[in-house]
């Protein structure tokens, strides 16, 4: 069986540096750091008080109020985000076979803030339990496909991958299956949270997995820096429209790439800690360049997982070290992760759309905050530091991995 060409032909982002993706990719050349002090509820006795929040959103902007309500903000966020992307791909939804359209989306985690605040709730009164009729409907990973669907009416494949940080890539990893074997012409694709939370927070930081350099918030994200100590958290959503070449094509659709591969691997190792020697990482790339058809020495820009986490971000790297040999010396590595933190299981997606607008602008954006160097780091390595670099990216590849082991990576090149 002939698998079929898979293009991306719209773009939607929901981000803490930028609210569309015009704006979300003019902060990322702009080195813009999303991190600021919280504002959602007191942090006074949290260990890290400052996250990278959204701003200046504002959902009835978009979604009508009473609708919003019954929506938990990891939700909302992705019907913000598919709504910019379907209207960026100009899918004209009145002539698309809506039979023939999927959604599928990643989410580590769903409704937080919902499952937190009706336990709460609960807990505050005298046992009776006088819970909100929309609670498990809001709370739900699954609902914001749901969701997205129900809005447009679209009526092929509909549901969520998790796989904590690996989701969205996951999402698009299933999404590209999905019209490679012809099952759809149209899915779409990405991931959302909302994580920055009472309970998200004080979740991680019993973990010791955040930064809590609370003076300065704005460089707390520094991966690849000596002197890291832990992600920063984020949130948003970010959303791509995939379509089989031929549909694209027949419609007039501007294609920003071609989707040419994925991977999928384990480490087997840890519930949150890496492989120290990066195996599952080394399988995950080298699963994406085989499934896609390409070498190593194809591949222009990595986008890594690169968290700011000491033990990760070294271990990424030497992975890339192995898999792409004197190559790796080569490509443009980055983290966009110092400026938007992290975005649990929306980061594929928002990282997915940083590589497709770095191959569509001839320029990568930079790694944030580096001032000192880590030795454990091949100083070879071309990590994009402090300030975005032109280059003619023709093949870009996005890394992302999750606790549990899950690794996920894809793969886009510039449409011939």
């Amino acid at each position: 069986m002939e698998l079929k060409r898979v293009v991306v032909t719209g773009l939607g982002a929901l981000t803490p540096i930028g609210n569309t993706k015009d704006e979300y990719w003019e902060g990322l050349l702009g080195g813009k750091s999303g991190a600021a002090p919280i504002t959602y509820y007191d942090t006074e006795k949290f260990k890290t008080k400052f996250a990278c929040e959204l701003k200046n959103f504002n959902v009835t902007d978009f979604i009508d109020r009473k609708e919003a309500r019954k929506m938990d903000k990891f939700a909302q966020y992705a019907m913000v985000a598919a709504d910019e992307a379907i209207e960026d791909a100009k899918l004209n939804l009145d002539e698309v076979d809506k039979l023939r359209v999927g959604v599928i989306w990643g989410a580590g985690i769903g409704g937080l803030e919902t499952f937190q605040n009706e336990v709460l709730n609960f807990a505050s009164g005298d046992g009776t339990p006088r819970f909100n009729p929309f609670f498990i409907p809001k709370m739900i990973a699954d609902i914001a496909p749901g969701n997205i669907s129900i809005k447009h009416g679209f009526m092929g494949p509909n549901y969520t991958t998790v796989s904590a940080c690996a989701s969205s890539a996951n999402a698009m990893f299933d999404a590209l299956n999905s019209i490679r074997l012809g099952h759809t012409d149209v899915v779409v694709t990405g991931g959302s949270e909302a994580a920055v939370t009472i309970a998200g927070m004080g979740g991680f930081n019993a973990m010791h997995a955040l930064s809590t350099r609370n003076e300065t918030p704005e460089t707390a994200s520094r991966p690849f820096d000596a002197t890291r100590d832990g992600f920063v958290l984020g949130e948003g959503a970010g959303a791509l429209i995939l379509e089989e070449y031929e549909h694209a094509k027949a419609r007039g659709a501007k294609i920003y790439a071609e989707f040419i591969g994925g991977g999928l691997s384990s480490d087997a190792h840890h519930m949150t800690a890496p492989h120290p020697d990066g195996i599952g990482v080394i399988a995950v790339m080298k699963n994406c360049l085989q499934n896609a058809g390409l070498k190593p020495e194809d591949v222009d820009h990595i986008n890594t997982h690169g968290t700011s986490t000491p033990l990760g971000d070294v271990a990424e790297l030497k992975a890339i070290s192995e898999v792409f040999g004197d190559h790796a010396k080569s490509i443009n590595i980055n983290s966009t992760k110092s400026m938007t933190g992290h975005l649990l299981g929306a980061a594929g997606a928002i990282e997915a759309i940083s590589v497709i607008l770095a191959m569509e602008n001839g320029i990568v954006p930079p790694t944030i905050n580096h001032t000192t160097v880590d030795e454990k780091i091949d100083p070879e390595l071309n990590l994009t530091l402090n300030k975005a670099q032109k280059r003619d990216v023709k093949v870009a590849m996005s890394n992302t991995f999750g606790f549990g082991g899950h690794n996920a990576c894809v793969l886009f090149k510039k449409i011939d």
